[in-house]
């Protein structure tokens, strides 16, 4: 009974032993394994790499936020008299040039003081004429010692009275002109009309609108910017024009121009209120509308840029893995300039290094790497040398 017991236990010491050597050998075995030296980590082989060169190329910095497009200007167009409409020439959403006639009110009234007016000036111009000849007449007289030099100076004074009072009568004509003029409503800007809400025989007075129009091109979009970028921002409006991209839900991008940045900053958000202008001929953007803008606030000149991929992050910096001459992995530290996309513009790196981009979590400094196709075809010619060597 002993001895069974005794075999038992030999047996189960003999197969944990096997069972240790199994492991440890196939630790060893694997590339990159923690078992033996020369891996990424101590392992018994070099570790796999990805690796890409880095590129030299003109970065623009961008900075991206959410925008409403917003006219240049609108106006509510309302008579500046009470009258009736007598005609209507436009239509509702029918696009207006500068100066184009949009509404008559009546003017019968107007007119008939216009008149009027106009009377009044020729009946006191022939007064002046009068009283200019009769100064000049008495002016023969009185060199003739036929009156006296007071009466002179009176006919004088009644000319330049009569002189005043056309002088004022042109200025009531001029009045009744400007008023005659409210009776007919032109567009003051090129635009789109709105809804109209007058028809021919309506009575208006300088309390109703009319109707609106609203500028459409060129337009305005306004959207916000942090205020990180305010700097920077007003450097770039400082040396030039600054580029703005606002693309529609579903549309085309437009590009314009930056015309306004704010003059204060909003506190409780952070951000500063920019606006865009930007030409419309088509109507492409519409007052109102949802767009996604895009700034350049600055290039980056011959910038290095490597797949974001192949930087690493950690408490002592941001680095990246370079492969040395001898296939060992070596740390860069880098700065990270402007993230774009999948890329990166980093400045650290002289530009003919193989940067790691796959493969890294397993390396250290100094640990071993090799290329895709290096390791799997070197690894089958000594398996094949290996066996023909092999003895029988």
């Amino acid at each position: 009974m002993k001895k069974n017991t005794i075999g038992v236990i030999v047996g189960a010491v003999a197969i944990v032993a096997a069972g240790v050597w199994f492991v440890n050998r196939g630790g060893d075995a694997a590339p990159g394994g923690k078992g033996g030296p020369g891996g990424g980590r101590g392992g018994g082989g070099p570790t796999v790499v990805n690796v890409v060169k880095p590129v030299r190329e003109d970065v623009p910095v961008v900075q991206q936020s959410n925008g409403t497009v917003t006219p240049v200007s609108t106006v509510d167009l309302r008579p500046q008299t009470t009258s009736t409409i007598r005609t209507v020439h436009i239509k509702e959403g029918q696009f207006v040039k500068k100066g184009q006639l949009m509404f008559s009110l009546d003017d019968r009234a107007d007119r008939a003081s216009v008149q009027r007016a106009e009377a009044q000036i020729a009946r006191d111009r022939a007064s002046l004429a009068d009283l200019e000849r009769q100064y000049k007449r008495s002016q023969e007289l009185a060199a003739q010692n036929y009156i006296s030099q007071s009466q002179v100076d009176t006919l004088r004074s009644q000319v330049e009275a009569a002189r005043a009072l056309v002088g004022a009568a042109n200025a009531e004509a001029q009045a009744s002109r400007v008023a005659a003029s409210y009776t007919a409503i032109h567009a003051p800007m090129s635009g789109r009309v709105g809804a109209i809400t007058v028809y021919p025989g309506s009575l208006v007075q300088p309390t109703v609108s009319l109707t609106t129009i609203t500028q459409l091109d060129p337009i305005h979009v306004a959207f916000t910017l942090p205020e990180s970028v305010l700097s920077e921002l007003l450097a770039a409006q400082r040396s030039g024009a600054v580029e703005v991209e606002a693309t529609p839900e579903g549309g085309k991008p437009a590009t314009g121009r930056l015309s306004f940045v704010d003059n204060t900053v909003d506190p409780v958000a952070g951000t500063i209120k920019v606006k865009g202008e930007f030409a419309n001929p088509g109507a492409q953007l519409w007052p109102g509308q949802f767009v996604r803008t895009r700034v350049t606030i600055r290039m980056l000149k011959d910038a290095l840029v490597i797949p974001q991929t192949a930087i690493i992050n950690s408490v002592n910096g941001t680095f990246v893995y370079v492969v040395d001459k001898d296939m060992t992995a070596r740390e860069v530290k880098i700065q990270r300039l402007y993230a774009f996309g999948n890329n990166a513009a980093v400045t650290g790196l002289a530009g003919t290094e193989q940067v790691i981009t796959e493969g890294k979590q397993n390396l250290r400094a100094g640990g071993k790497v090799m290329l895709p196709g290096q390791g799997g075809g070197e690894g089958r010619g000594k398996g094949a040398r290996g066996a023909k060597g092999a003895p029988a």
